[in-house]
């Protein structure tokens, strides 16, 4: 019974698309609906999400964000102030021209992102030096009209947060953008045990109508790198297209600057395709809904099943923790439960009982332990800290052995078909070498690291002088 459930997820070695797909059907993570691109996220994908969404509220709080709302429609007129903007999203707009049987005076989009609604709501509660700053984040839905669609990693509708702040000098507001972006990374690493490279995006790839779009990336198992969180500095254009003045100390009237930062359910499929195996879903401790599964071992027998729910109510003071009581056999208790990544496995039958202990498994390493129930509570505590560190620790360590060095075209093209991973390479700055990269070498760029390094004096394409290292990578 429990191989036909493993059996049930293609290998990733053989198909990762794949095992991707069947990992997020049979954890029962999403289902499909009958609107193409769009997906039903099931209780436990969204019990990630809820565990994702609390952790980030509360590290924005604590650096003066504050949560607002602004309506899912924008009039065109309102889309279309900001030029580069438009046009950066018209592709993939929704729109809405009719209501109620009649056809709108003014067609409105259903929001892509809200930066043209925060400068139209900005600009009227805007007017003295007094008012700023503001920090504002929303918690929503976006839709983006996706041709190819694939779930949690790119769908017509998603959830995420997008952050809108808005200052009185440049200063403030690249201030709040690096802020932010570090503020994503460390989430990532220490909450998802997913190790980021911090950095700026090329002119290229920055966000429509950014001065500067700064990006955190992560490496999945298949060697595709994700992108995996976005801050953007719009410096004054966005208050320029809608006149966003406000009077400072001089008494001057002055534009005022902005910021746009976001993540999205997007890191689900993060998880996945960091951490999983062939088994299934394993998750960080920090961030899973239930972090212990108390599994009963002959539970018909007397005292096994209370044993089971005394032992849940002692741990439920400080893990989420849950009992297995179906009359599943053991053996398939254990496939499920990783197959949902629950990070530690706790066995208890008649023979624990009389030993006054129980068995805990993890799930990431399969290792066993036995624990005195006398001391289960800091054992299981310590082992999912544990888990916790190490997992970041192996994302690392594979993405440290999936990062390549290249100095010429050659070397680029041979690493891009044969080594999935990271490739970094000097660069020129150039947009003609970004562009002839990514047409010969099949890579894009993913961003120029904070922590800059000198590989070589000339740029990997066209060997004029290098201006800086950049990380390139296939991407989903």
């Amino acid at each position: 019974m429990a191989e036909n459930f493993v059996e049930s997820i293609t290998n990733m070695e053989d198909d990762f698309a794949q095992w991707y797909t069947d990992i997020v059907k049979k954890a029962e993570l999403v289902d499909y609906t009958g609107i193409k691109g769009c997906m039903v996220i099931r209780p436990a994908g969204y019990a990630i999400w809820e565990n994702i969404q609390r952790e980030l509220d509360r590290r924005f709080k604590e650096t003066g964000v504050e949560n607002c709302y602004l309506p899912m429609f924008i009039p065109e007129s309102l889309l279309n102030k900001e030029k580069d903007h438009v046009e950066g999203f018209a592709p993939e707009v929704a729109w809405v021209t009719q209501g109620g049987g009649e056809t709108l005076q003014e067609k409105m989009c259903v929001r892509p992102t809200s930066e043209t609604l925060f400068c139209d709501f900005y600009s009227h509660i805007v007017h003295s030096y007094r008012d700023l700053p503001k920090i504002y984040n929303q918690w929503c839905s976006v839709v983006r009209w996706e041709k190819t669609t694939r779930p949690f990693l790119r769908s017509m509708e998603f959830l995420w947060q997008e952050g809108h702040t808005i200052h009185a000098t440049a200063e403030e507001a690249q201030a709040r953008t690096e802020q932010m972006l570090n503020l994503y990374a460390d989430f990532c690493e220490e909450f998802l045990a997913i190790p980021m490279v911090r950095g700026r995006k090329t002119d290229k790839e920055k966000f429509a109508g950014a001065e500067a779009t700064y990006t955190i990336e992560a490496l999945m198992h298949d060697g595709k790198a994700l992108q995996s969180g976005t801050s953007h500095n719009f410096g004054d254009g966005f208050a320029r297209a809608f006149g966003i003045q406000y009077t400072d100390r001089e008494n001057k009237l002055v534009y005022a600057h902005q910021t746009s930062w976001g993540m999205t359910t997007r890191m689900i499929g993060a998880i996945i395709m960091v951490h999983g195996d062939n088994s299934g879903l394993v998750l960080p401790p920090l961030v899973a809904p239930v972090q212990a599964m108390i599994i009963p071992i002959q539970q018909k027998k007397e005292g096994v099943l209370d044993a089971a729910y005394a032992l849940r109510d002692r741990l439920a003071k400080t893990t989420r923790v849950k009992v297995d009581d179906t009359d599943k056999t053991p053996g398939f208790k254990f496939a499920e439960q990783e197959m949902r990544g629950i990070p530690v496995r706790i066995e208890i039958g008649p023979k624990d009982l009389a030993n006054n202990q129980a068995v805990l498994v993890r799930r990431d390493t399969r290792e066993k332990l036995v624990v005195s129930l006398d001391e289960i509570e800091v054992k299981l505590a310590e082992l999912l800290k544990t888990i916790q560190h190490d997992m970041l620790e192996r994302a690392r360590a594979h993405r440290d052995a999936h990062t390549y060095t290249a100095t010429t075209m050659e070397e680029m093209k041979d690493i891009a078909d044969n080594k999935p991973g990271f490739i970094k390479a000097m660069w020129c700055g150039d947009r003609a070498c970004e562009d002839a990269i990514k047409e010969q070498v099949g890579v894009t760029s993913r961003c120029m690291p904070f922590a800059q390094e000198h590989l070589a004096d000339t740029c990997v394409c066209c060997g004029k002088k290098a201006k800086t290292l950049v990380y390139w990578g296939k991407a989903y």
